[in-house]
């Protein structure tokens, strides 16, 4: 999407303050003891709230109203009776529809002291997004943004999952462009002002393949090892990016 009018901006802001009020609600129920549904109800109930659902069961099917996914995990883990132990790392991702408009937006946090890989790694995710971030800006190239991701994921010592990637979003979850998390030649065009896309570094300590479970939906690490991911759907400006799913 590519946002024209002050109505759409206000559309896409009140989209992106649900998925942040979720989120923050969501991490806040992180700890030993709770299933993934339970904190699949903490995310429906403040979507609720809002007026807002969840996109991925509007727009795919998913059997849930957030993806949450633990360890080694990449996205689209369903949620259902697992319960957090301690050691666990959990990615909260969530998708909302409000009036038409959709936002989204991830963050792994640990459940209980996180492992020095763990925090590492989540860490990473998140310096990542922020490098990326920095090379949002009207009239750059897109694939400038995968070169900065890549490059800090890699200096960190960690690999990016590539089968996986942004997005553009706004009146679906997912809309052109694609927007790798690596340096992609094939990656074509410079951003626009009023361009809307989801940032989302996915992140391996181990392989960067990964392979989908019987249930369909969930994706994990091909050798089982830690991911995690980080993302927000932002708006190309002139100036300094905005964030739509950063919490108030």
């Amino acid at each position: 999407m590519s946002i024209e009018t002050e109505e759409e901006l206000l559309g896409m802001q009140r989209a992106g303050r649900a998925v942040a009020e979720a989120l923050k609600a969501m991490r806040q129920a992180v700890r030993a003891g709770v299933t993934t549904a339970e904190l699949d109800e903490v995310c429906e109930r403040v979507l609720r709230r809002h007026g807002a659902r969840g996109a991925p069961r509007l727009v795919y099917g998913f059997p849930g109203t957030a993806c949450i996914s633990v360890n080694d995990e990449t996205v689209h883990g369903v949620p259902g009776e697992r319960v957090l132990v301690d050691g666990d790392l959990v990615t909260l991702d969530v998708t909302a529809e409000l009036d038409g408009y959709f936002a989204d937006a991830a963050v792994t946090v640990p459940v209980g002291p996180p492992s020095p890989l763990a925090r590492r790694l989540a860490e990473c995710a998140e310096a990542a997004f922020h490098k990326g971030l920095g090379a949002v800006r009207a009239d750059a190239p897109l694939s400038s943004v995968g070169a900065e991701v890549e490059r800090e994921v890699r200096r960190r010592g960690f690999r990016v999952v590539r089968d996986l990637c942004g997005h553009g979003i706004g009146r679906t979850i997912h809309e052109p462009p694609q927007v790798p998390n690596f340096y992609d030649r094939g990656t074509r065009g410079r951003m626009t002002p009023g361009l809307v896309f989801a940032l989302e570094p996915i992140v391996s300590a181990g392989s960067p393949k990964t392979r989908t479970d019987a249930d369909r939906w969930t994706i994990r690490t091909a050798d089982g090892s830690l991911t995690a991911h980080y993302e927000h759907t932002v708006v190309v400006t002139r100036g300094e990016a905005l964030i739509l799913t950063a919490a108030a």
